[in-house]
């Protein structure tokens, strides 16, 4: 099974810019796709669940989050949160990669660095895919990135294309023959060593 690393995250924050930066003029205060978060709050979320994982892989609590948080400037352009997003993926991207594959830290239960990086992909991609619902931009999850979150976070996903189903899995989507999902969670706890 491929492991999610630092690569990826990266890659997920570049594809977000990619996707969004020509878009920097548009109303960014509309709501992100069917969530009450606009399209700016929704990007500065990204870079707050970034950060925050990168705590926990650096600080490896075993018991709760660190006590901290990100605030992003009110006044920030949608590029200037769109850098944070990169450096806040920059500084997880370190974090995973320094880390030996045992080092546990708290997500519910006991979390490797991989299932962080899975994490921080599944945020970025799916909170682009979000806002670009709200400017109206077509745009899916890449490929390559749903199936390696699927495979860390959601083992149980149906077979299909891999964007459409990480879509369904977390309620953004509809899957031929299944009802559409109103609630789920992902698996980033691990079990043993």
């Amino acid at each position: 099974m491929a492991v999610v690393t630092g690569a990826d995250l990266l890659e997920a924050a570049e594809e977000m810019t990619r996707v969004l930066e020509p878009h920097r003029d548009r109303d960014w205060s509309v709501p992100a796709g069917s969530l009450s978060w606009s399209c700016w709050t929704t990007a500065a979320h990204v870079a707050h669940d970034l950060i925050g994982y990168a705590g926990q892989v650096a600080g490896r609590p075993d018991d709760g989050y660190l006590p901290y948080d990100l605030r992003v400037s009110p006044d920030a352009s949608p590029t200037q949160v769109l850098t944070v997003v990169r450096a806040c993926a920059g500084l997880l991207a370190t974090a995973v990669d320094a880390a030996g594959p045992d080092t546990r830290a708290w997500h519910w239960g006991p979390c490797d660095p991989a299932g962080f990086a899975a994490m921080g992909v599944a945020e970025t991609v799916l909170h682009t895919h979000d806002i670009t619902l709200g400017l109206g931009v077509s745009w899916q999850p890449p490929q390559r990135l749903s199936a390696l979150v699927l495979r860390r976070l959601f083992p149980d996903a149906p077979a299909g294309a891999a964007p459409e189903v990480l879509l369904w899995m977390t309620g953004r989507g509809e899957l031929p023959g299944r009802t559409r999902r109103t609630s789920w969670v992902w698996r980033a706890r691990v079990d043993g060593p």
